[in-house]
């Protein structure tokens, strides 16, 4: 039987070219193209048109279904990420930078669904388990009944999961996965697939909920073909910055739940501890109402948020004044920026723009335009905008101000934490009762007029 050629797979997209390329013609990535092993064609070498398949079982739409059971952990802000608790039989990937606290948020959320009754499997394949103990030991853990391997070959943990059938198994990491069917290295395109495929495979025919601990890439990927993000039920996100204690679980995929769900959690010496008031603790180090500094009514998930998001503006003495972005989408800014000065006549020329959203906090949503153009104006101007004001709603090209949606929700958050005025878009879904004074702006214009000319 001739040898079969090797393949060359893009990890971005997954698409296979006949050679190696810099440049993936599908989907535009750079370095992106990996050589893997071929598969085999099947058993005895057999095509799969060699042999007939079984005839499904087909159903319809309008049979009924009981909605899946879920198993709360203990831990409030994970089962909200979750959607509610874990499915039994569902795959979830967990991805964060290194150092973040990925192991230590999946060794207490295993201890506490192992105190909840479930029986939990560890599985290390980056720590010995005497490590694992140790960090256990400094969370206070050691007397969780959580069972604990250190091992990388897979075959080896499939059969263990099937001999001991546990109702959750976490994987650390699906790059250190070694499969022996696969002529590849531990950590390549090929391995982590097949790996993730095999775990996937056995979660749904045994029942077993497994969790994956996926690593990232420089840009902030899990690291590997995309197509693992596809098998996978739930894909989580743990983000934060090391400068800040506050870390961020975010759904990005949920097939149990809603996505962009988040949940909050500070880091402290004795592990994470949960946040249940998040829009508190990012505000919580605001002081006095100063120049560049605004708070945003935010909507995470189902959550409202408030942040607070810094600017300062000054001349720069560069030939190319500096753009820096911490929190936010950079291209935003320089849309913001272009709006104000076509459509408000207010340059930014010759001036270095900084923003922030302190907290460590990512803003993601389009509702934050306002608040962005009303720090720039604030820096640029050196005018403090009131203390007690909270602002937010989407700006278009044309400098309208578009409503957002769940105005109501922001409003009653800010009116919690004592803010008594907002500033937001004309035709916002605002019914009234609120309990706190708003001004509705038609276009980005008239804010300017009315908030920074009376200032």
């Amino acid at each position: 039987m001739a040898k079969s050629a090797p393949a060359f797979t893009c990890t971005e997209c997954g698409a296979v070219h006949k050679k190696w390329a810099g440049r993936c013609d599908a989907c535009g990535a750079w370095n992106a193209i990996i050589e893997e092993a071929p598969l085999a064609a099947g058993p005895s070498g057999r095509t799969l048109g060699a042999r007939r398949g079984r005839k499904l079982a087909l159903s319809t739409l309008a049979e009924t279904e009981a909605p899946p059971r879920r198993v709360a952990s203990g831990l409030a802000e994970l089962d909200r990420v979750l959607g509610g608790g874990l499915v039994p039989g569902s795959a979830i990937l967990v991805g964060g930078d290194p150092g973040i606290g990925k192991s230590t948020l999946l060794l207490q959320a295993a201890a506490s669904f192992a105190r909840e009754g479930l029986s939990c499997i560890y599985v290390s394949g980056e720590e010995a388990s005497a490590q694992v103990r140790m960090r256990a030991a400094r969370l206070g853990l050691s007397d969780a009944p959580v069972q604990l391997a250190a091992e990388t070959g897979l075959r080896d943990i499939l059969t263990t999961l099937d001999a001991l059938r546990p109702d959750l198994a976490i994987i650390d990491s699906i790059q250190t996965m070694w499969a022996d069917h696969v002529e590849a290295a531990p950590g390549s395109v090929s391995q982590v697939r097949a790996a993730a495929h095999e775990i996937v495979s056995f979660a749904k025919k045994r029942g077993t909920a497994v969790v994956l601990v996926g690593h990232v890439t420089k840009e902030g990927q899990i690291a590997g073909p995309r197509v693992v993000e596809h098998m996978v039920d739930t894909v989580l996100y743990f983000e934060g910055e090391r400068g800040h204690q506050f870390r961020i679980l975010r759904a990005v995929k949920n097939r149990f739940g809603p996505a962009d769900e988040i949940g909050v959690f500070e880091m402290t010496g004795s592990g994470l501890a949960e946040i249940a008031n998040p829009s508190a603790l990012f505000l919580s180090e605001r002081g006095a109402a100063t120049p560049g500094s605004v708070v945003f009514a935010g909507m995470e998930g189902t959550r409202p948020v408030l942040t607070e998001i810094q600017a300062l503006v000054a001349a720069s003495p560069l030939g190319t004044p500096r753009r820096t972005v911490v929190g936010l989408d950079a291209n935003r800014l320089s849309t913001i920026l272009a709006v104000l000065e076509a459509r408000c006549g207010i340059p930014f020329a010759g001036m270095d723009v900084f923003l922030n959203v302190a907290g460590g906090m990512r803003v993601s949503e389009p509702a934050a335009d306002l608040a962005i153009a009303a720090a720039l104006l604030s820096a640029r101007e050196d005018i403090a905008l009131p203390a007690e004001m909270v602002v937010f709603g989407e700006i278009s090209l044309s400098g309208a101000l578009r409503p957002v949606t769940q105005s109501e929700n922001r409003l009653k958050e800010a009116k919690k934490l004592g803010f008594s005025r907002a500033i937001a878009p004309e035709r916002s879904k605002i019914t009234g009762g609120v309990g706190i004074r708003v001004q509705q702006m038609p276009d980005l214009t008239t804010f300017v007029g009315e908030i920074f000319a009376a200032g």
